[in-house]
């Protein structure tokens, strides 16, 4: 298999109260192509900010992470930028929806920054049809509940069709079954697209829908269960 993504001895540490303290410990891993990885670990054990790393979105962060041959730490803001766009998808546990556009054109900002302009429309359509809120195209953000604006952001995430997708609590604003409708979508993602998929989740249920789940606890991985 294709390696796609490698991080080497990330550390992150901040300041809290005039104390230093150490969020990820020396943090190594590798993942395939086409693979579905859960990191799993409690609240506080630094699994969304390792994801953050990851996706290119912290870079305040010691050690390396290569995604798709790019040593991202290589790249400056704008390059960086453009290779997210390009080549990452991430749904964010706080959605991140632009309040002051409708729901389509929320799908559609990444085709902005990108040559995928063209059909967009009917691709943002198509997108929020399978994330079942087809016919709540004009609707706003804030006409929706928050299962629904995770939705959306799902869809954006999927817009641009991206090799690797980071998700973070992909589900947490979710009830059973729309939760299990965004995994099967995912997972149809990574079939008909190829594409890599890393979830976050404190969720065992969710975690063992993974093909793989890397355990993280105290900022420290502490096992990769098959």
């Amino acid at each position: 298999m294709n390696l796609v993504l490698r991080s080497d001895k990330i550390c992150k540490r901040v300041i809290v109260e005039n104390t230093n303290t150490e969020i990820l410990k020396s943090v190594d891993l590798e993942i395939f192509q086409d693979e579905f990885v859960a990191i799993m670990g409690a609240s506080g054990s630094g699994k969304s900010t390792l994801l953050g790393i990851l996706a290119g979105v912290d870079s305040e962060y010691e050690g390396n992470v290569n995604v798709l041959g790019k040593d991202i730490k290589d790249l400056d803001d704008d390059q960086l930028t453009q290779f997210r766009n390009k080549n990452i998808g991430i749904i964010f546990q706080a959605f991140n929806l632009l309040p002051d556009i409708n729901i389509i054109e929320n799908v559609k900002v990444p085709l902005y920054f990108s040559n995928n302009k063209l059909s967009g429309n009917e691709k943002a359509k198509e997108l929020l049809r399978m994330v079942g809120l087809e016919g709540k195209e004009k609707l706003f953000p804030r006409q929706l509940s928050g299962g629904e604006q995770q939705r959306v952001a799902i869809a954006r995430a999927l817009v641009n069709s991206p090799s690797v997708v980071f998700a973070d609590e992909p589900t947490g604003a979710l009830d059973k079954v729309n939760g299990e409708m965004i995994i099967k979508l995912l997972k149809e993602g990574r079939e008909k697209k190829n594409m890599t998929i890393v979830m976050v989740t404190h969720d065992y249920s969710l975690a063992t829908q993974a093909d793989r789940t890397i355990c993280i606890e105290d900022g420290k991985i502490i096992n990769k269960k098959e």
